[in-house]
């Protein structure tokens, strides 16, 4: 059961997930991404690739951790996504806000209005000390930021990083491996990384 609200974030009440995403429902999901800057002195962000068996976006690179609230629940409960996802542990203090995204989807009939809380989370430990959710999540990958900006802005077609669990200690990725967004999301979180690695705490997505 999910909290539903009106555009203005007015909640108006509480609804079973499969009805509020039939009925194209605003409701609140949590949205972590991991950051860090490498020895190497380069930033780098981590990206989940979602299951085959996701309803939405199947097989495709997506926030490092994320999911729904369950109804009645706040941002603060949200770190159990980073818990069971990743195999973090980590406090809700740990986490640097970016401020709400609203999100707007429409997948194979059905119709997602999300208000994204969007956190950061800088944690530079190897992915091979992540115990990733199997179930959810296929593998992980780290890439530089400024590899990302690049491919985003169509400066380069592929570009490579590290990952566990995707069949390789270095993959490949071209644009069509990204959930693409017509807020350009992904793009959006990439330029706010530097700002949050070198200390900024005021960051809105």
């Amino acid at each position: 059961m999910l909290d539903i609200y009106d555009e203005n974030l007015t909640h108006l009440g509480v609804k079973d997930r499969d009805a509020v995403h039939r009925d194209g429902d605003w409701h609140r999901t949590f949205h972590c991404w991991v950051i860090y800057r490498g020895a190497d002195g380069l930033d780098y962000i981590v990206m989940q690739k979602r299951g085959p068996d996701k309803q939405i976006y199947p097989n495709l690179l997506d926030i490092t951790a994320a999911g729904h609230y369950e109804a009645g629940e706040v941002p603060a409960d949200g770190v159990r996504e980073i818990r069971e996802e990743l195999g973090l542990e980590v406090d809700f203090d740990d986490l640097i806000p970016a401020g709400i995204r609203l999100g707007v989807a429409r997948f194979n009939g059905l119709l997602d209005h999300e208000f994204n809380d969007v956190f950061f989370l800088i944690y530079d430990a190897p992915l091979s000390t992540y115990k990733i959710q199997e179930e959810e999540v296929s593998g992980l990958v780290a890439f530089a930021i400024e590899d990302g900006l690049a491919l985003f802005a169509g400066e380069r077609e592929v570009i490579t990083g590290e990952a566990v669990g995707l069949g390789a200690a270095v993959i490949e990725m071209r644009l069509e491996d990204f959930i693409v967004s017509q807020d350009r999301y992904t793009y959006r979180v990439l330029t706010l990384v530097k700002r949050c690695l070198n200390g900024e705490k005021h960051l809105v997505i």
